[in-house]
């Protein structure tokens, strides 16, 4: 039995490899620095960071910075997941070693629900009835626009509204992971 599995293990590396060079080739024919698309991804990466530079609350830093990493992970899982089980694709990506968006992963959506977060603890405001907002934003306009320009795909029955869902789970974990890591520190400055 041993041998199938070493076997199974083997053909699993093998096509992951096939796959990682169709998917060096594929962005080398059509998404490489010379394409429009790459240069969406590229602005979609870089403004987010830029403005996150200039209006972070520094005050708040660790607290948002935390909250945003949170954002940042779980929606990288979700994405990967996504991706790889053909619900959703990227047919252009900034680079061909990422199964999902490196600009929406790791800027664009977590810098936007960070200051979602910063402007909601600053005005006293309700988190969740503004992340909801936020996630409708992205998940009926972003999304679509995407799909438009042919930036994203949906597949196998995935649609807007499953997007919203799974926006809206990704903020409340965050915000949950936060909360709790919050409730720890001021026990802990209790004593």
């Amino acid at each position: 039995m041993s041998g199938n599995i070493h076997e199974n293990f083997e053909e699993i590396n093998q096509m992951q490899e096939k796959v990682a060079q169709l998917q060096e080739d594929y962005w080398l024919s059509y998404t490489n620095i010379d394409s429009w698309q790459f240069w969406v991804m590229v602005l979609m990466l870089i403004v987010p960071l830029i403005i996150f530079i200039l209006k972070i609350d520094r005050s708040k830093l660790f607290l948002l910075l935390f909250f945003a990493f949170n954002i940042h992970v779980w929606f990288a899982y979700i994405d990967a997941f996504g991706v790889r089980r053909g619900f959703w694709e990227y047919p252009h990506s900034l680079t061909p070693y990422f199964p999902f968006s490196l600009s929406l992963d790791g800027s664009l959506v977590p810098v936007a629900y960070m200051f979602v977060y910063q402007w909601t603890l600053n005005k006293k405001k309700n988190f969740y009835l503004y992340a909801i907002a936020l996630s409708a934003i992205f998940s009926f306009g972003l999304k679509p626009l995407l799909v438009s320009i042919n930036l994203f795909g949906l597949n196998k029955g995935m649609n807007y509204f499953y997007l919203f869902l799974l926006y809206c789970l990704m903020f409340l974990i965050s915000k949950l992971i936060t909360n709790f890591f919050l409730k720890l520190e001021s026990k802990v400055n209790k004593y």
